[in-house]
């Protein structure tokens, strides 16, 4: 028999009692994560190409990098690239056919996330 309210239900899952996962949270980040370093690399860009166009297009564009934006900018692309480069390791191993698992699942994304900052302050000692 036909289902006559079938158009009357949410969508699974409805965006009003799904709670989101771990899982599905370092995803999204590691998208987002992915364009901001997008845009981080267009402002390196930016500074390359006004260096090579003559010394007020480079002191503009250096003016903007070294500015506390720019040197926040640059510090939040340090850990994104840290963060996107863990999200792309942890999928390797999940196209190798491990941590498959909940408890392997949520300890890689945990370690995604400290793992990040971790290697990030070490980033900003070491330089």
């Amino acid at each position: 028999m036909a289902d006559v309210n079938r158009g009357n239900r949410p969508l699974s899952p409805h965006l009003m009692i799904y709670r989101p996962q771990l899982n599905s949270m370092t995803s999204i980040f590691v998208r987002i994560t992915g364009n901001a370093l997008l845009v981080a690399a267009l402002m390196i860009v930016w500074w390359f190409v006004a260096a090579s166009a003559g010394p007020e297009s480079f002191a503009i564009a250096n003016w903007w990098l070294t500015s506390w934006f720019g040197d926040l900018v640059l510090l939040l692309s340090t850990w994104a690239l840290w963060y996107h480069l863990l999200g792309g390791v942890r999928h390797l191993i999940w196209d190798a056919g491990y941590g498959y698992d909940p408890e392997t699942s949520d300890f890689m994304g945990w370690a995604m996330v400290f793992g990040s900052l971790a290697l990030t302050l070490l980033t900003i000692i070491a330089t």
